[in-house]
């Protein structure tokens, strides 16, 4: 099996390009806390983890246009390694988040509930703003605990 769940917070804005055929693809980094313990490396200061993630068709036009630096997102998907030769003859290898649901964790002016979107044709529309969304993503981080 091979999916992911991930809460985190931009950390730009998201990158729309198009591929020759017209097809949409957004990209963008999310920054995930870690959790810690008193005891590790840091002193018991938070970490985060930053996390490529990739949007194809209708989802990367709807990040593109209504995502920012800085906001609150859940990011369902799978995760894909990738190879490829860079110029000087080496091989390289990327690993990112590819999204099949993206759901905004806050609105553009608060920090209140949010609106879900999916990859699946079907599922594309906004879901009903919530002020308590499903699955524990309703928790707010205060402006002082964003890693960037």
């Amino acid at each position: 099996m091979n999916k992911v769940i991930l809460i985190g917070r931009l950390t730009r804005d998201p990158e729309v390009r198009y591929t020759n055929s017209g097809v949409a693809v957004a990209t963008f980094t999310l920054a995930v806390d870690r959790r810690y313990a008193k005891r590790d490396a840091n002193d018991g200061q938070p970490t985060a983890d930053f996390i490529p993630i990739v949007c194809w068709r209708k989802l990367a036009e709807i990040c593109g246009n209504n995502l920012v630096k800085g906001r609150r997102v859940g990011v369902e998907g799978r995760m894909q390694v990738r190879t490829y030769d860079a110029q000087d003859g080496s091989k390289r290898y990327v690993t990112e988040v590819i999204a099949d649901e993206v759901e905004f964790l806050d609105s553009k002016g608060s920090s209140e509930g949010g609106a879900s979107y999916s990859a699946a044709p079907h599922a594309a529309q906004q879901a009903p703003a919530q002020s308590a969304p499903q699955g524990g993503f309703g928790q707010s981080i205060p402006e002082e605990e964003i890693p960037f």
